[in-house]
Formats: C-alpha cells, sequence, structure tokens
C-alpha cells in the first residue's frame, strides 16, 4: 500500500509502497478514502515534542474508511462500515482515568500517527473498539476533521465551565479555532475571536462569531474587559507563547482559561492574580469515545462544517512547508480513494 512515512525528524516525508498491516484480536482493516492533516502530524515530523513518536512512523489521526476485515473478537463493528481512527488509538480499560471516563489521561494509551501508524495511508489498523462510526449522511472529506480538530476543541468546551449565554473567546481561528467556534455558537455561548490575520477573522464573522480581534492591532483583554467585563472561558488553540498569555489576561473573575494548542514553551501564570481573582487554567486533550460521538452528531446534523482544502496525499510535505508558515484556511483533508 501507499503511504507517507517520517524516517528522520525534520526530514521530508517519504511517500512509499509498505507492506499492509496484518490483524491481531480484536483490530479491524480501515481502507483510508480521506484523512485530515494537523498540527500534531507536523510535529510528529520535526520530533519537537518531550514526548517522541516512534520511528518510522506513518503519521495521522483524522482518518475515515470502510472496513475491509476484522479480526476474531470483534463484536461492534462488521465489513462495510463506515469508521474513523482517532487520535487515542487505544488505553488500558483498566486504570482509574478509563474507568472514570477520563481515558484520554490513561498512561497506557496509543495514539494514532505517534506511538503507532496512522491514516496517511491506503490502509490502517485499529482496535475495533476505539473506533468511531461515521453517519452516513456525511462525506469522508467533510467528517474527517471533527476526529481531532472537533472533538478536541468541542471537548475544551465542555470542561471550561463556560453556560449557555456566558461570553467564551477562541483564540487562534485556524484548523481547530475555526470549527470550535461553530461548536461554541451551537453550544449557546457569546463567541469573540481572536487571530493576526483578517482573512481568518473574516472567516471567523462568517462563521457567526459575535465579536472579532486582531490582536496585532489591539490588546484583546483590554478589549474584552472594556466591552464585555471579561470573558468566561478562553480556548487557546494558536500554537505560540502569546495568544497563551493573551487569552490568560482576558478571562474574568472566576474564569478558565483552557489550553489547548502545544507550542513547545512554557507558560508562565502569575499566583497573586489566579488566586486572588479565582481563576482556573486547565488543559484539554482530545476527547473520549463518548465525546468523540457527539462531536460527529453535531457535524452529522449540519451544524458544524470545516473549511477544508482536499488534496493528494502526494502533497504533504508541501502541506506543512504551509502549515509552518501560516498560510493554510482552515483544515486540509487529503483524499486517498
Amino acid at each position: 500500500m501507499k503511504a507517507a512515512v517520517v524516517n528522520e525528524f525534520t526530514k521530508d516525508l517519504e511517500i512509499k509502497e509498505v507492506s499492509v498491516p496484518e490483524l491481531e484480536h480484536g483490530e479491524i482493516l480501515v481502507k483510508i478514502k480521506a484523512t485530515g492533516v494537523c498540527h500534531t502530524d507536523l510535529h510528529c515530523k520535526t520530533g519537537d515534542w518531550p514526548v517522541k513518536p516512534k520511528l518510522p512512523v506513518i503519521p495521522g489521526h483524522e482518518g475515515v474508511g470502510i472496513v475491509e476485515k476484522v479480526a476474531d473478537g470483534v463484536k461492534s463493528i462488521k465489513v462495510g462500515d463506515r469508521v474513523g481512527i482517532p487520535w487515542l488509538y487505544s488505553a488500558c480499560g483498566e486504570c482509574e482515568y478509563c474507568l472514570t471516563g477520563r481515558e484520554t489521561l490513561c498512561h497506557d494509551q496509543e495514539n494514532g500517527g505517534y506511538s503507532v501508524d496512522g491514516t496517511f495511508a491506503e490502509y490502517c489498523k485499529a482496535p475495533a473498539d476505539y473506533v468511531a462510526k461515521i453517519p452516513e449522511n456525511v462525506s469522508f472529506e467533510e467528517i474527517a476533521p471533527i476526529l481531532c480538530a472537533g472533538v478536541t476543541t468541542y471537548k475544551a468546551l465542555k470542561v471550561s465551565s463556560a453556560k449557555p449565554g456566558d461570553w467564551v473567546a477562541i483564540f487562534g481561528i485556524g484548523g481547530l479555532g475555526h470549527i470550535g467556534l461553530q461548536y461554541a455558537k451551537v453550544m449557546g455561548f457569546n463567541v469573540i475571536a481572536v487571530d493576526i490575520h483578517e482573512d481568518k477573522l473574516a472567516l471567523a464573522k462568517k462563521l457567526g462569531a459575535d465579536k472579532v480581534i486582531n490582536s496585532i492591532k489591539a490588546d484583546p483583554a483590554q478589549v474584552m474587559k472594556e466591552e464585555v467585563g471579561g470573558v468566561q472561558a478562553a480556548i487557546s488553540t494558536a500554537v505560540a507563547k502569546k495568544p497563551f498569555e493573551q487569552a490568560y489576561q482576558s478571562v474574568k473573575r472566576g474564569g478558565t482559561l483552557v489550553a489547548v494548542a502545544l507550542p513547545n514553551d512554557e507558560l508562565p501564570i502569575p499566583i497573586f492574580d489566579t488566586v486572588l481573582n479565582g481563576v482556573s487554567v486547565k488543559g484539554s486533550i482530545v476527547g473520549t469515545r463518548k465525546d468523540l460521538q457527539e462531536a460527529i452528531d453535531f457535524a452529522a446534523q449540519g451544524k458544524i462544517k470545516a473549511n477544508l482544502t482536499v488534496e493528494p496525499l502526494e502533497n504533504i510535505n508541501d502541506i506543512f512547508d504551509r502549515m509552518e508558515k501560516g498560510k493554510i484556511d482552515g483544515r486540509i483533508v487529503m483524499n486517498l480513494s
């Protein structure tokens, strides 16, 4: 099968023929039809995170397709089903986190396209218990970004503790942020979109943002405090230190900063202000299988639509180049059918 492979950190991915994976007990083989490209895939290539992927590795964790084969022990999935393979490839199912509905914190989890081979390939295997079922009424291309960008921002909004009618700020209207903005509106929040690019702010307005702020032209924290008294929750999806600092400063007393993006940096948190203002700082990593199904349901109802461009697998190195330069509008999905 054809696949895009990271052989060495920082080097271009190699498009080459590799063996179709062999199934083990409880696994399924999926013919990948489409797969989204996430910033995490770029980190897989560069190897700049503290936790390194195994090499060689096939990236990709927004892959959707059709089940071609099932192994012994598979009960809930059958040949011909439409499924998606997410970042949470598997978890132990037995630890305190798995047993309390927090499986994304499991110490023994595997992650698609990072610790195990992912979906930048014509075929990908996965544990049947951890794939998501994809409704018939959505195309593979349009649903692919929900497998990561969608569920990640949806979960971040859920853990923010914001309530319908509250003001919520989304920092970074990129691949995650432009989808998170839509979930925020569906969930009943008033939304402020923050970015440094006017075209992305224009997209935010089109998607229903109640206010937009160019953080180069104005201090977003000052604007938010003057106009709405600060936000109840700030969701930081921009892969840079500055937006995280601005997001923290934008939160009102008793509010929450939810850290989503993963820049290789540190966030200085002022202890005095955090204590005095009762501010919460939370990290939110993707979502559980239940979160993912909920996120998919919203998209299947037509309430969430990724702004996407479809390209072939052979473009992956050019896609990564554009991603590093911030020149991607929304999400890119690669077609493998």
